[in-house]
């Protein structure tokens, strides 16, 4: 069975492991990143991490994902927060060259969604949409094992998608982003504009919700609406067969999901009904979508 390096690159830490093609995976190490270092002293890192792996030498390429917009076509970050030493370094060149193996990187959102697509909740689907709920929003397209990055790697952004224009403003994003409306910062900060301090986060209000309080329930189920706009903008230019969706707000899937599907399917045409939701399974969806990069691509 063919085996693959897939690379989880934070501004904290580097994980790497050794993936098997039909998604397991085989040996994982991690080490810090300390980005502050540079883009030269992190590569080294990188590079010895992956050197550490069993079997790493059997291996027909490697993948990473990064946080951020990444040029997939150069294998460079274009816009990091977290690794700003690193933006414009041409990474994948350089692990390329160093183990002289085919090397790709991608978004880790990206890449979480190819691993989904490919050995997770999307298997077997030729249209896969992903979308993890967390901190903030984001999405993916994967069409036929490859994910779609689009001509400067911001494709799938879509917590940046207006679903409301009477909405205040908040930050870069425009007015209505649905990150900045039922992203899990979202709900909570809702939560702590009705309950005050009795809200650390976005579980608390959904505690809330499930108990009965019905100005909880008021927020989740603005929430519930509010992510079924956008996924009917993402399907009505997509029309995936399976909406695969992920993140930590999951948790709190049995006090928004049935109402979010529902409104979602209300907003719809007749046609599309067939589409499935399905949760996330994967535990290590960037690991292993970092390491179905190169199996997708040298095939």
């Amino acid at each position: 069975m063919k085996k693959y390096i897939g690379v989880d690159l934070g501004g904290t830490n580097i994980r790497a492991a050794v993936v098997q093609e039909d998604g397991q995976i085989v040996c994982m190490k991690k080490t810090q990143s300390r980005p502050q270092r540079g883009a030269e002293a992190v590569m080294e890192t990188m590079a010895s991490l992956i050197e550490s792996l069993d079997g790493w030498k059997d291996c027909e390429g490697i993948g990473m994902g990064i946080p951020g917009p990444i040029d997939t076509a150069q294998g460079k970050i274009i816009v990091s927060t977290n690794l700003p030493k690193l933006i414009g370094f041409p990474i994948a060149a350089y692990i390329q060259e160093h183990f002289q193996k085919p090397a790709y990187m991608d978004n880790d959102v990206k890449v979480a969604a190819l691993g989904e697509a490919v050995q997770g909740a999307g298997k077997g689907m030729p249209i896969v949409y992903y979308v993890t709920i967390s901190t903030g929003i984001g999405g993916a397209l994967v069409i036929d094992q490859k994910v779609i990055s689009g001509q400067n790697g911001h494709a799938g952004e879509i917590g940046n998608i207006c679903i409301d224009r009477a909405r205040e403003k908040y930050n870069i994003l425009n007015v209505g982003a649905v990150e900045n409306e039922a992203s899990g910062t979202a709900i909570t900060r809702k939560g702590q504009e009705v309950f005050g301090d009795r809200i650390q986060n976005a579980g608390d209000v959904f505690d809330l919700a499930r108990s009965g309080d019905e100005r909880a329930g008021k927020i989740v189920e603005d929430m519930a609406y509010d992510l079924a706009v956008m996924f009917s903008a993402i399907g009505h230019v997509v029309d995936p067969h399976v909406f695969v969706v992920g993140g930590g707000v999951m948790k709190a899937k049995d006090v928004f999901f049935d109402k979010m599907e529902s409104h979602y399917r209300s907003m719809i045409h007749d046609g599309m009904q067939s589409v499935v939701f399905k949760e996330a399974m994967l535990e290590e969806p960037g690991i292993i979508g970092a390491a179905m990069l190169p199996m997708t691509r040298l095939r």
